[in-house]
């Protein structure tokens, strides 16, 4: 792509550190060099930011895609006009902030289901937050499922050379253990080849996490790896996709780090979060795979502890806005 791609970011919970961390990953003059960044949310909040942060642009209000200038030295900032930044108090539950939070995904992902935007990056949303304003979709993937009926989905994390793809994240771990079914596993497997290949992997290699100590111990600690995960592999692999496993979780991802596999299929939650965190939690960022569009997001919450201080770190916001900006421009995943 020519041109530089038209990128969204959803500015967040505007009661934590989304519009700080946005301000400063746009202060990057690379980011102007390679996108035409553009913040969905509110332009008192980002104006607030840039002052927190002591920055010398403006948010500059754009009324339309078509008004972003996309110049480094002001934010361009499509404001919905459906918050009162006023009555916000950084680090303080809002139900307004939540509702607010989630008409901006939702108005992004109008923009990228439409064509009008090639890629979106999301800044933390409070989930407290946005259940009560009445939401029920749980996070960023489930909203934008939701919205454009996207069939089979999954976030992944990555930092560095470290890719995780999950097979649930916002589940229990008691419900989560029962969607480890072959049938599960399998179309995670595909959809992970799928996007893979499409990211520049001509043949994926994927390892895949087992569910129980020690990969179960031959059936001793559970029978979830020889009734489901097993079978998904072995038919998987019938279709022509490298995977192994199920592999013990204290070992697979060692040697993902190592250069086994391009990517890991995790079972829940904290199984694949927490090898990626502690990797590099400062370049952690989220993919997801098998929506229409592309969408990017820091791998880190709303902080509300330290929300309007201007210490949080920006690193994850640039790193996310790294990785769409190379989707959006060649489908590369770096």
């Amino acid at each position: 792509m020519s041109e530089r791609p038209l990128l969204a970011i959803t500015m967040g919970d505007a009661a934590g550190i989304g519009a700080e961390v946005t301000a400063k990953a746009l202060q990057d003059e690379w980011v102007y060099e390679k996108t035409r960044p553009f913040v969905v949310g509110s332009a008192a909040a980002m104006n607030a930011a840039l002052e927190l942060i002591g920055a010398s642009g403006t948010a500059r209000v754009a009324h339309s895609v078509e008004n972003v200038a996309g110049e480094h030295g002001n934010i361009d900032v499509l404001d919905l006009e459906n918050l009162d930044y006023g009555a916000i108090e950084y680090g303080k539950l809002s139900e307004a902030a939540g509702k607010a939070s989630v008409e901006w995904i939702l108005r992004a992902g109008e923009l990228a289901s439409g064509g009008a935007i090639q890629a979106i990056a999301t800044a933390p949303i409070n989930k407290e937050a946005c259940s009560l304003a009445g939401y029920t979709d749980i996070g960023h993937m489930e909203i934008f499922q939701s919205q454009t009926g996207a069939k089979e989905v999954a976030t992944m994390l990555t930092a560095n050379t470290l890719r995780v793809v999950h097979l649930t994240t916002h589940r229990s771990l008691r419900i989560a253990c029962d969607y480890v079914t072959k049938d599960n596993v399998l179309a995670k497997l595909r959809l992970t080849d799928e996007c893979f290949k499409r990211w520049g992997f001509p043949t994926p290699r994927i390892g895949v996490a087992a569910l129980n100590p020690h990969s179960s111990d031959g059936g001793l600690l559970g029978d979830e790896e020889a009734l489901q995960i097993t079978p998904a592999v072995e038919a998987a692999r019938a279709e022509g996709i490298d995977a192994t496993g199920p592999v013990p979780a204290d070992s697979v991802f060692p040697q993902a780090i190592d250069g086994n596999y391009d990517a890991v299929l995790a079972m829940y939650h904290d199984q694949g979060h927490i090898p990626i965190k502690v990797h590099d939690f400062a370049k952690s960022i989220s993919v997801n795979l098998g929506l229409p569009f592309i969408r990017t997001s820091v791998d880190h919450g709303t902080a509300f502890d330290i929300a309007g201080k201007g210490i949080a770190d920006a690193e994850s916001m640039l790193e996310s806005i790294r990785v769409a900006v190379s989707l959006a421009s060649d489908s590369k995943l770096p």
